[in-house]
């Protein structure tokens, strides 16, 4: 006798379905191009979180190195004074400093370079 899979085997190729939705051609309406196509997305989504946080990390260097060199110094000059004071003040938050508030980068600046 022929047994068919059920609902829950429906639902799972629902699921893949509905992630590939959006799709041009055959992976967006092909269950098993389908699941190629999404597991390879899913595969660069996570890729792409990672490439993020490299990229945000590089940004605020950047905007740390130009507000190091409007108050007078370089960026690899400022860090090593931060952690010779024990300053601990992530790049996220000095990024935000040298952009928002110049005058605050520049006492921080100051008192590690000192």
């Amino acid at each position: 006798m022929r047994v068919k899979r059920g609902f829950k085997a429906r639902r799972r190729r629902n699921r893949v379905l509905k992630l590939a939705s959006g799709f041009r051609g055959r992976p967006g309406n092909t269950y098993k191009r389908a699941a190629e196509a999404v597991e390879r997305a899913m595969a660069q989504s996570a890729k792409g979180r990672r490439m993020r946080r490299r990229d945000f990390r590089s940004l605020w260097i950047v905007r740390i190195n130009a507000a190091a060199r409007m108050v007078g110094t370089t960026y690899s000059k400022l860090i090593h004074g931060m952690s010779a004071k024990h300053i601990a003040v992530d790049r996220k938050m000095l990024a935000d400093l040298a952009l928002n508030d110049l005058a605050a980068f520049g006492a921080l600046a100051k008192v590690a370079l000192a």
